[in-house]
């Protein structure tokens, strides 16, 4: 897939563990989890948004695209 998940990233810079920001968010720790190993295939704008707000961060500081050649 073309699109990388940095999410891990951002959450070490803000210190902050998958248990905090799940409950923070509002979505299980296991979604949280696949979010965060970039076991998913979508994720839903009202999510992104709820991650966003609780790192203070622009959806393109968790989201990467790798052009495949």
């Amino acid at each position: 897939m073309s699109i990388i998940l940095r999410l891990d990233r951002v959450m070490a810079d803000r210190k902050m563990s998958l248990n905090e920001l799940s409950e923070k968010v509002g979505i299980t720790k296991a979604n949280m989890s696949n979010i965060k190993n970039g076991k998913i295939s979508a994720i839903r704008f009202s999510t992104l948004d709820a991650i966003c707000k609780t790192l203070e961060c622009q959806p393109g500081d968790i989201l990467e695209y790798n052009k495949e050649e």
